[in-house]
């Protein structure tokens, strides 16, 4: 294994990490650093973590008889999963080791969960079009009967949505089985479909979603909607406290404020349309359909136009050897106008 990696970006146009671009405007800055400011930082964490949960739930229209858990970023809420779900072989499930199934390429932590708890990891290809391969999901679930299976709704990095019929023989088959399907709508702000309004559909799929892509990434908090029987459950493994008091009141001054928010992923999503309009045009250059604030391109030699983007102070992420699928591939956060710009110049020069 290896530690996660952070990329320097020190001087670039950061472009790599699917942040919101956009930073508070500068009254609204004043107006939360007087609000941390008073905080009693000498408590733990008290009540007002309920706030959040509540203001949460109201926001994302969560179904009545769900509950809803915080997690420091998603991340931890994916580790929470893992170690909840992390059985021992026994008589009464068969001996069978628990395990983790989701469709790859798709988010590095399912399987990197898997691993540092002793779960078993199952991925499961997607079509050479980045759709899922319904015969081969079905099959896997039949075979390994996952405790859980994710599906990301967009995905990452290949930031499409998936067909909605398979969606849901998928979760039939996974419930058939005893486990727990979890939708991941990390880049919700930006797409065009949510899950929200078909989890009530089901006693064991949950919702996961963060406010990093919200606009919050360096707040670290996510949160998991699902059945009241099932968050208690999960919310065993909690650490206590695992929500500071800056967090929980960076996000409630964010929900205060969603329409800030909201206008700027309307101006994210605008400037994703022109992105793919002008990626298209590019000689050697394929460009695949976006439902998140990122977008993946195929390049004549992903290597090479990286690092040629990076001399010339652009940092994108190169993809390419995570997956076979994504060879000579490229994944570019949709940025400003201005990084935009910057960035389809860098390209063009660097492919």
């Amino acid at each position: 294994m290896h530690a996660y990696a952070i990329q320097d970006s020190a001087g670039m146009v950061k472009l790599d990490a699917m942040e919101n671009p956009h930073r508070l405007p500068p009254a609204l800055q004043v107006a939360l650093g007087q609000r941390l400011g008073a905080l009693a930082l000498n408590r733990y964490p008290d009540g007002r973590v309920n706030d959040l949960r509540h203001a949460l739930a109201r926001y994302a229209g969560m179904p009545e008889g769900f509950d809803i858990m915080l997690g420091n970023g998603s991340d931890e809420l994916i580790s929470l999963l893992a170690l909840a779900c992390a059985v021992p072989p026994s008589a009464e499930n068969g001996f069978r080791r628990a395990s983790v199934l989701a469709p790859v390429p798709g988010f590095v932590m399912y399987a990197m969960s898997a691993q540092l708890q002793g779960l078993g990891f199952h991925g499961v290809p997607l079509t050479a079009d980045f759709e899922l391969d319904e015969a081969a999901m079905l099959a896997a679930i039949a075979q390994h009967q996952p405790a859980i299976t994710y599906l990301a709704y967009p995905n990452n990095p290949t930031a499409n949505l998936w067909d909605d019929a398979v969606i849901e023989k998928i979760i039939l088959a996974v419930g058939a089985q005893g486990g727990l399907v979890v939708m991941d709508e990390a880049y919700q702000p930006f797409s065009s479909k949510s899950y929200i309004d078909r989890l009530a559909r089901h006693s064991h799929v949950l919702l996961m979603r963060t406010l990093s892509k919200f606009g919050l990434a360096g707040v670290r908090l996510g949160y998991m909607m699902g059945p009241q029987a099932l968050i208690a459950e999960i919310d065993k493994v909690r650490p206590p406290y695992n929500i500071s008091v800056l967090n929980c009141e960076c996000a409630l001054f964010a929900l205060e404020h969603q329409e800030v928010f909201a206008a700027q992923a309307l101006e994210i999503r605008a400037q994703r349309a022109m992105l793919l309009e002008a990626l298209a045009l590019l000689p050697g250059v394929r460009v695949y359909p976006s439902d998140a604030n990122m977008l993946l391109l195929r390049v004549p030699d992903a290597q090479k136009t990286f690092e040629g983007m990076r001399m010339r102070k652009v940092l994108v992420k190169n993809v390419s050897k995570m997956h076979p699928l994504l060879a000579n591939c490229l994944r570019l956060t949709v940025g400003t106008a201005d990084e935009n710009r910057l960035m389809l110049a860098a390209l063009r020069e660097s492919l």
